[in-house]
């Protein structure tokens, strides 16, 4: 029986787990894998502190700092696929079937990419469709492609395959991309790229592999087919919560809804922080801040019971 097991190995979950293991917590952590969503990112440029570091030189420094501490039992390549209570505390379990038991529980389980839901699209995924850009960019050399999602992670996209790609598409639902616009300033000067606003995608077409995209025009409402051979999937992502739908209260989107003094959750024992809770902004160093501020309240409720 642990005192507390913190899930996600982002920068939230590390970051609770070096001061849980600081505090003397009796103390796990169950992760997947290390970095969070930042392990796809070819070169951070806002984790405090550091001036630039790649994704996956982030999570090999998390890793590696977690690591350092006496103290916490460290369960990797695992994901958790259930959560009880039980009459002191609650059970876990993996999907390779191990249990444990706790008397908290901090989740900082992060979010994944959302998918188009479009006819052609679970056909073709690794035969052209890719939802990682900083992962398979150099496999689309020479090609035309389409990055799908205006918002940041989209121009990211566009960025990492403006050394590899031919031509480069931006579908966007608007009339203007959302992301950061010193970025788009940059990429709209490259005579590769080409922004299509007011885009609706309807459909991957091809046979073996991806062959274009057909699409609505939103304003004209005619719909097009665009002759493409590689595309980037980037149009938001979803909370890990689902394993907590029976016992915390979740908003629409699912995300864990908490209190933002102390990070508590609808369910006595339960903490969340990160970008799987409301948060308004999902970020790294917000994700750390929040996390730490959860295991401090978690250390003055063990405290409090002892």
């Amino acid at each position: 029986m642990y005192d507390l097991i913190i899930i996600g190995g982002g920068p939230g979950g590390v970051a609770a787990g070096i001061y849980a293991a600081r505090k003397k917590i009796k103390v796990a952590l169950i992760t997947e894998t290390f970095g969070g969503q930042s392990l796809v990112s070819a070169d951070v440029r806002n984790w405090i502190g550091t001036k630039s570091i790649s994704g996956f030189d982030l999570a090999q420094n998390l890793e590696s700092h977690l690591r350092d501490q006496a103290g916490i039992d460290i369960i990797d390549s695992e994901r958790v696929s259930k959560i009880q209570k039980i009459e002191n505390g609650f059970s876990i379990q993996t999907e390779s079937g191990k249990d444990f038991e706790t008397k908290y529980i901090l989740t900082t389980a992060g979010s994944r990419r959302k998918r188009l839901n479009v006819p052609g699209e679970d056909k073709h995924e690794g035969k052209g469709i890719a939802y990682c850009s900083i992962c398979d960019a150099p496999l689309f050399g020479d090609m035309v492609t389409a990055v799908i999602g205006g918002g940041n992670a989209g121009l990211e996209a566009v960025v990492d395959l403006q050394p590899y790609a031919k031509k480069i598409y931006l579908l966007v639902r608007g009339d203007e991309a959302k992301g950061d616009a010193v970025t788009l300033d940059k990429i709209k000067k490259d005579p590769k790229f080409e922004l299509i606003p007011n885009a609706q995608t309807l459909e991957v077409l091809g046979e073996e592999k991806v062959s274009g995209i057909k699409y609505k025009d939103l304003k004209s409402g005619e719909e097009k087919v665009l002759p493409v051979e590689g595309i980037f999937v980037e149009v938001g992502i979803l909370p890990n919560s689902e394993m907590f739908a029976d016992l915390v209260e979740r908003d629409k989107a699912g995300d864990i809804i908490v209190d933002h003094k102390t990070q508590k959750t609808s369910c006595p024992g339960v903490w969340a922080a990160g970008d799987v809770t409301d948060v308004l902004y999902k970020q790294n160093n917000i994700s750390a801040g929040d996390a730490i501020k959860a295991v401090l309240n978690i250390y003055d409720e063990i405290k409090k019971s002892q």
